[in-house]
């Protein structure tokens, strides 16, 4: 049994578990996308442009919509 299912008392918690898994889902995600914003303002540095408005992008993987 994965030591992540059990809760402080040592019994099967899947709620938690799968709160904590979300959440962890979630934060990668967002470490990608400042990856990806980094990378484009990298970008246009480079080539001499400046970002001017928003930028929106989906998550092809999470379906999460980026502003």
């Amino acid at each position: 049994m994965d030591k992540n299912k059990l809760n402080a008392s040592g019994c099967k918690d899947l709620t938690a578990y799968e709160a904590i898994k979300k959440v962890e889902k979630d934060r990668k995600a967002e470490e990608r996308f400042k990856k990806l914003l980094t990378a484009i303002f990298c970008m246009c540095e480079l080539a001499d442009f400046h970002v001017e408005g928003r930028i929106t992008v989906k998550d092809k993987k999470t379906g999460k919509i980026w502003r």
